[in-house]
């Protein structure tokens, strides 16, 4: 079983942080969305532009810190990322407190936490392929994997309760002690980390070749390539169904809020399911061959969403869409994680998974636009048919060859 192997003190540490601010940030989930709504009564094109603004603002401004963490020690990064974090959402319940909270204020805090979202999975992602033997990261990233899902199955729920009893503020107030705890548990991590790769020419920060190097890394991996347009694009359509589908089942087929909770909630433990599995199938069919049949298996989900209809039958039929859907993500999520570390030399992991998030984050944000205005066209369900097709074709970009994991040492594919 993968939770009975141990990784040692210093990974249950980094697992610790990244559980509790994991647990916080779904127990946050929508948290301004819900105060722009409840406390400020904002409309649906301010709290859309709130979550647009926050995604799109936040990518960009990660865009140059994704070089600059790379020449940099990452458990300093990352503990100064949580305390921003807990800084900027602690602003919040404050400012709410003293009656002076406004709508700029959300925009802001949005977009400071998103960017330092995006820096600190970049430093992590560096730290972890420094702490855990090449053997032991499909075993770590299955950790991370089940852990994520597990926040994404209670905290909602917990957040959306605590949010009726005690006020709209709660869960930011939760969200932002939780970056505290997980600041403190990186701390505690010990030891004596690497120092960071250095650049060829002192700089005191990252140079214009540096701000693409990410891309220009994944552009010129054969593997990596085909996998980064993947990711984006099914990352891209399944959030962008998101609205559509609460917008479908809560209006026009009358379902309540407590079945809608249910239709997205209970399937997350399939996502549990496949983190607790996926070990035990590279073991036995190989990574290449378990992320090419989760990864085509991931792709046939989502057109069901278009059939539901009222009643129990519908509500059944999301709840075993979202199933399926959650359970290959569960499975193929924590194999490309691994197969994209194994890829990447230590010297340019931070640019790398920099350059991954802020294309996925940039994605979501405009194919959740992009798919509102198809929505107002033609209506949800024909929006919602429309991205069930299109994902049915991203296995096409799936590599059709294992790569070969680099050797300490080896230089990186490059496009120069």
């Amino acid at each position: 079983m993968v939770g009975k192997r141990s990784l040692g003190r210093q990974f249950g540490w980094l697992w610790a942080a990244y559980g509790v601010s994991t647990v916080g940030t779904m127990l946050a989930f929508d948290a301004l969305p819900i105060i722009a709504i409840l406390v400020l009564h904002a409309g649906p094109a301010a709290v859309s532009a709130l979550a647009a603004t926050g995604l799109a603002v936040g990518a960009a401004l990660a865009v140059p810190l994704g070089p600059w963490v790379e020449f940099r020690r990452k458990r300093p990064v990352m503990i100064a990322a949580d305390l921003i974090r807990f800084a900027t959402l602690l602003s919040i319940p404050a400012a709410f407190a003293l009656g002076l909270l406004g709508f700029v204020q959300l925009v802001v805090v949005s977009i400071v936490v998103g960017a330092a979202d995006l820096t600190s999975r970049a430093a992590s992602g560096a730290c972890l392929k420094a702490l855990v033997p090449p053997e032991d990261l499909l075993v770590a990233n299955g950790r991370f994997e089940s852990t994520s899902w597990t926040a994404t199955m209670i905290g909602p729920p917990l957040g959306t309760a605590a949010i009726g009893l005690f006020g709209p503020v709660t869960t930011v107030t939760a969200d932002a002690v939780s970056y505290l705890f997980s600041a403190l548990g990186i701390r505690a991590i010990g030891g004596k980390e690497e120092p960071p790769p250095q650049r060829a020419t002192p700089s005191s920060g990252p140079r214009r070749g540096e701000l693409l190097e990410g891309w220009r890394f994944i552009l010129a991996h054969p593997a990596l390539r085909p996998l980064f347009f993947n990711a984006a694009l099914n990352n891209g359509l399944i959030m962008a169904t998101a609205p559509l589908m609460a917008t479908l089942m809560l209006g026009s087929l009358g379902f309540a809020p407590w079945q809608y909770g249910l239709a997205f909630g209970v399937p997350c433990i399939g996502g549990l399911i496949g983190s607790r599995l996926v070990r035990r199938l590279v073991a036995r069919f190989g990574q290449h061959r378990v992320m090419l049949a989760s990864g085509a298996l991931r792709a046939c989900w989502l057109p069901g969403l278009a059939f539901v209809r009222p009643g129990a039958g519908g509500l059944v039929l999301v709840i075993a869409v979202e199933l399926g859907l959650i359970t290959c993500c569960g499975i193929f999520n924590p194999v490309l994680a691994t197969y994209r570390l194994e890829q990447t030399g230590a010297d340019r992991v931070a640019r790398t998974l920099s350059a991954w998030s802020v294309t996925t984050k940039v994605t979501i944000a405009a194919m959740t636009a992009l798919w509102g205005v198809l929505a107002g066209l033609t209506g949800p369900r024909t929006a919602i048919a429309a991205a069930g097709v299109l994902m049915l074709a991203t296995p096409l970009l799936l590599p059709r060859r294992a790569g070969t994991p680099l050797r300490e040492g080896e230089p990186a594919p490059s496009s120069t």
